[in-house]
């Protein structure tokens, strides 16, 4: 028990009228005895105490301090780098970081135990069974779910340098490429390249990239040749062989500009292609590559045009050599064989889905001798009577899906995952179309939507394991999620790393299935 006087360390003018409380837990911090011992320990009623230990020529002095205030623990450790966790009986724990003289909460520690009842349902009618559990008691009692998950190891964490991170994207130098060669990161007003692997070294110089302008989106276009998305332009670079050996063999990187008459917001890399759209006014560009000479390159506009609302992101599918001889997912409306009413032959770099501020989302032809053309929409209705924002409703991500059938999944802003599966309807005019009416096509398809799910409160983020149109994604939001093609449909498992604002997969030697996530203004590589 601690006597009444200790407790004038609270500030207290009448210490002899406290109560008397119960230290529940204590722990010295590592390596304490080499300097100042320090001691923290937690009171039954959640307060959390640092007592300093000095002396002197007076003799040993005391110096005790509160810290925190929260649910008390039972065990407690001290550990390396300030960083302090405690647990809670028959509750969640918590990981404190000891920050100018107080405890700053950085994550929980989750605990389903005591498990009091708990229940089988198949949960979105996923067909994967899973348990909810009352779990815990009093204050500290919850409702959890309990289901499959995906665990993954933990192999670096840098130091909380990377703040305002708006962009976190890994490219290789070549389509057939094994390994990552280049980190990308985009800034509120800053890009920089990291060399890929467990260190990670600045290249940005030998590179090319703008590095004083933020990244909006970036990609391998060919072999060797980088392209890079900002609000100013579009800039095409061929790396020096100091950022990669296969890189030219020159004092600084090739680069080509190209610049529109406004700002661009939103854009994406494919195979061959370039696509960015502009707010005001609202306009798509389709942007392609062409070689003038040995180490000179051109990059040209190919497709214009004026829309009637501005795009929000937009997503090129990645080449699936499987879909080259599958059935059309839009409607049949791709290329046909001559002569044949059979199977239309697909190739999936040939069009574009975007998500628009209508809202909606829509599937756009890149056919590089065509017209524009409008292949299939998909409308987002918004309940008004329930005071649903529009803005909440408009797509933060898109992006073609290949599984047992073919899918368009839209993240949208209000945390929100949409499912769109393909329609087919006889041709019509389609009023209020994306495109001016000089440019509105016959629709062949319309977009169903099949599935809504909701993933959390903050934009919805999709992020691919893989360059192919059947990969595994990686489903952001308040925290995250493996989806993949199941016997059924789609399917979701959470994975086990701290929530992140960005994520990016990352291959490399040492690494070979890396996840490189940011959260708490660090970069952490896990292996899964």
């Amino acid at each position: 028990m601690m006597d009444d006087s200790y407790m004038a360390i609270d500030g207290a003018d009448n210490p002899g009228s406290m109560k008397s409380r119960v230290i529940c837990s204590w722990s010295w911090e590592p390596d304490a005895m080499r300097g100042q011992p320090r001691l923290i320990f937690c009171l039954d009623d959640g307060e959390f105490h640092i007592l300093e230990f000095n002396w002197d020529t007076e003799g040993l002095k005391v110096l005790p301090e509160r810290v925190h205030r929260g649910l008390p623990c039972k065990p407690l450790l001290w550990m390396d780098r300030g960083m302090i966790a405690g647990f809670v009986e028959m509750g969640d724990g918590m990981i404190l970081h000891l920050e100018h003289g107080r405890l700053v909460h950085r994550s929980t520690v989750q605990n389903v135990g005591p498990i009091l009842d708990l229940a089988i349902a198949d949960y979105h009618g996923e067909k994967q069974d899973q348990l909810f559990s009352c779990c815990g008691m009093c204050p500290e009692g919850s409702l959890r779910v309990i289901r499959n998950g995906v665990n993954v190891e933990k192999l670096l964490r840098t130091e909380p340098i990377y703040q305002g991170v708006t962009g976190l994207w890994t490219l290789r130098m070549k389509k057939t490429d094994t390994y990552h060669s280049f980190l990308v990161l985009a800034f509120v007003e800053e890009t920089r390249i990291l060399s890929v692997g467990l260190s990670f070294n600045d290249i940005s110089d030998a590179v090319g990239f703008q590095t004083e302008v933020c990244t909006l989106a970036c990609g391998l276009i060919a072999d060797g040749l980088l392209v890079q998305i900002h609000s100013k332009g579009v800039k095409l670079c061929l790396p020096t062989s100091y950022a990669h050996p296969e890189g030219a063999t020159l004092t600084s990187p090739v680069c080509v500009d190209w610049y529109p008459d406004v700002t661009i917001s939103v854009g994406a890399v494919g195979h061959d292609v370039v696509a960015v759209a502009t707010s005001n006014p609202c306009c798509l560009y389709i942007l392609r590559v062409r070689p003038l000479s040995s180490l000179q390159y051109e990059l040209y506009e190919t497709q214009h045009v004026q829309l009637q609302y501005e795009v929000s992101c937009i997503s090129i599918p990645e080449e699936d050599l499987r879909l080259r001889t599958s059935s059309s997912a839009f409607g049949g409306d791709f290329r046909k064989r001559k002569g044949n009413n059979s199977a239309a032959e697909v190739d999936v770099r040939m069009f574009a889905v975007i998500g628009t501020h209508k809202p909606s989302v829509e599937v756009i032809s890149l056919e590089p001798d065509e017209a524009f053309r409008l292949l299939s929409i998909g409308s987002i209705s918004v309940n008004n009577a329930l005071g649903a924002p529009v803005s909440g409703c408009i797509p933060e991500n898109v992006r073609f899906v290949a599984s047992e059938r073919f899918y368009i999944l839209a993240g949208l802003r209000n945390g929100m995952l949409l499912r769109f599966e393909s329609g087919t309807s006889k041709d019509q005019y389609l009023p209020g179309s994306f495109y001016k009416e000089s440019f509105a096509p016959s629709l062949n398809a319309l977009l169903q939507l099949v599935a809504i799910r909701h993933i959390g409160i903050t934009p919805v983020g999709l992020v691919p394991l893989h360059d192919s149109a059947n990969s595994d994604i990686i489903v952001l939001s308040d925290r995250s999620w493996l989806l993949y093609a199941s016997r059924h449909s789609l399917a979701y498992s959470s994975i086990s790393f701290l929530p992140a604002s960005h994520v990016t997969p990352v291959s490399s030697v040492d690494c070979p299935s890396g996840l490189l996530f940011v959260a708490e203004n660090c970069l952490h590589l896990v292996s899964y």
